[in-house]
């Protein structure tokens, strides 16, 4: 996501605290921006703005885990005066990426107003590209997403901010913020023009290499609106149904494009648009089972589907994990885990398997240490540290595994 975090090692918990970023590695860190941002121009310097806000949103992000408000408050401040600041630059004043990630930063920090005020501001500068800009889908989309998750339900979402935002994108008019009101014909027409686009871009071929990455990108953007909107005006089962007609789609159109068009097409932006369209699916159906009551099924298979085509993933082994802590019985996950980690050489699997057991370890002895008094021993424990072992020494086993230092230090402080 626009950064790799230098210094700070946030699997390990030191007693009760966090390990955040170290100073030096931090120091260091704005001093290369710093050297850096007087080196380039141009687009050059809006590609580094944005790494450079989204590395302190990262940042921000931490805090908000580590649930230390004071930290949190002088980091937005630092964060928001840089945002401010490269906005202020003549190239990125109609920068909308920028605009975005300065909106996301302050829907993060809680100011919600403020972040729609900026969206909003964002989103009537940006003219009326509609669905050819790709910038303008991509802020639309992250601005909806934002929104639907404040909804406590999908009740009555046809008159949302969140539809208001997708039909404006699809009337490729003038933006105008929202006012409380949504004509049901203005939807209807929408729900026309997204699914006419979505034909068209699943359709078309792309011709040179740039195009390819560009296209890939937009696909995903739009496709993301698209069942965003079904999601919010007709339900869950439309938005998944269109999740499923485009990656069927892609997946057709990998292999035989990539003979057509030389090797690079197929292999290199299919598979990321397929794998980004899967992540949009399990993230929708995540959320709509904390807010309806929904089977787990659906979302277990999208998983498991999509976990054996993408091993490095890490959201999507995230969200694996998350699901698998609701379950009573192991034993299907652990043998799902072993299936993945024979069948590829990525180091992720067996991270995962690791902190899968680790925490139904954690669990099992909360369990055993209910009772302040006596410890009341309920299931043996030693099975769990015995397999932790035996996956740490399969781990640093595989060739990847022996050259990973988290690896090592996960093993190391396990022992400990």
């Amino acid at each position: 996501s626009g950064f790799n975090c230098i210094g700070h090692m946030d699997t390990m918990l030191r007693g009760r605290h966090h390990i955040g970023h170290y100073k030096e590695g931090e120091e260091f860190i704005q001093n290369v921006f710093h050297v850096l941002f007087l080196l380039f121009s141009g687009k050059e310097k809006s590609n580094l703005s944005i790494c450079w806000l989204q590395y302190e949103i990262s940042k921000v992000v931490q805090c908000l885990q580590a649930k230390n408000k004071k930290k949190l408050k002088a980091q937005g401040r630092k964060s928001k005066k840089l945002a401010k600041n490269l906005l202020k630059a003549p190239d990125n004043r109609n920068h909308l990426s920028l605009w975005k990630l300065y909106a996301y930063l302050e829907w993060l920090l809680g100011n919600t107003d403020d972040a729609r005020k900026v969206f909003d501001t964002a989103l009537c500068t940006a003219g009326t590209g509609g669905f050819k800009s790709p910038q303008l889908c991509s802020l639309s989309l992250l601005y909806a997403q934002l929104e639907v998750e404040l909804l406590e339900s999908t009740e009555g979402a046809v008159t949302s901010r969140a539809v208001h935002i997708l039909t404006k994108l699809a009337e490729s008019a003038p933006y105008v913020p929202y006012s409380g009101q949504i004509l049901s014909v203005n939807v209807l027409k929408a729900r026309k023009t997204y699914e006419r686009a979505l034909q068209d871009y699943l359709s078309k071929t792309p011709v040179s290499d740039q195009d390819q990455v560009s296209d890939a990108n937009q696909l995903v953007n739009l496709v993301g609106c698209y069942a965003l909107f079904q999601y919010l005006t007709v339900g869950i089962d439309a938005a998944v149904l269109i999740y499923a007609q485009t990656s069927e789609k892609l997946e057709a159109s990998g292999p035989q494009k990539c003979e057509n068009t030389g090797e690079n097409f197929g292999i290199q932006n299919f598979p990321t648009a397929l794998e980004a369209v899967t992540l949009l699916h399990t993230n929708l159906l995540r959320f709509h089972m904390k807010i309806r009551v929904y089977p787990l099924n659906p979302l277990r298979e999208a998983l498991t589907e999509a976990l054996k085509r993408y091993p490095s993933n890490q959201s999507l082994w995230r969200s694996y994990i998350h699901i698998q802590r609701k379950s009573h019985s192991a034993s299907k996950a652990r043998r799902f885990f072993d299936g993945v980690t024979r069948s590829t050489n990525s180091l992720e699997p067996w991270l995962y398997a690791i902190q899968a057991e680790q925490m139904r370890k954690k669990l099992t002895e909360n369990v055993q240490r209910a009772d302040v008094g006596e410890i009341h021993s309920t299931i043996p424990e030693t099975g769990l540290t015995n397999r932790i072992v035996a996956l740490f020494e399969h781990a640093v086993q595989s060739e990847n595994g022996t050259h990973c230092p988290l690896l090592w230090r996960m093993y190391l402080n396990f022992v400990v």
